[in-house]
């Protein structure tokens, strides 16, 4: 069964880089055609798709945080992690890391379905 964890700092101020980590159980996060990917729920409203870091290394984010966003990871301790550049209280969410149902490219991550989750972290964006 896979689990998965994050952890990072609740509270960032406005310009900060906010990171967060999702520590994998169960399942390498370099077994082929395996893909991760971070999402997030703002209060009131629905889940965003952030970005995806597949089985390979390579990447590919929301076009609207691509500007901001970066996903890397830690083969050695079978985690990913989460950069956030300029927060901003508008980024004040639950964050979720997940790992998607099947295997995409491109856009088409964007509409991925998810099989594990972790809890959620709530990141609050305040000075």
């Amino acid at each position: 069964q896979v689990q998965l964890q994050e952890s990072g700092p609740g509270l960032v101020k406005p310009s900060q880089t906010k990171s967060l980590t999702c520590t994998v159980s169960g399942a390498s996060i370099t077994t082929r055609l395996y893909a991760w990917s971070w999402i997030r729920q703002p209060p009131g409203k629905g889940l965003e798709w952030m970005g995806v870091i597949a089985y390979d290394g390579s990447t590919y984010y929301n076009p609207s945080l691509k500007r901001r966003t970066s996903i890397s990871r830690d083969t050695s301790k079978n985690q990913f992690s989460l950069q956030l550049r300029s927060a901003a209280p508008e980024d004040t969410a639950v964050y979720y890391c997940v790992r998607p149902m099947g295997f995409r490219s491109g856009s088409s991550w964007i509409s991925s379905a998810y099989d594990s989750w972790g809890q959620g972290t709530q990141v609050t964006v305040s000075s």
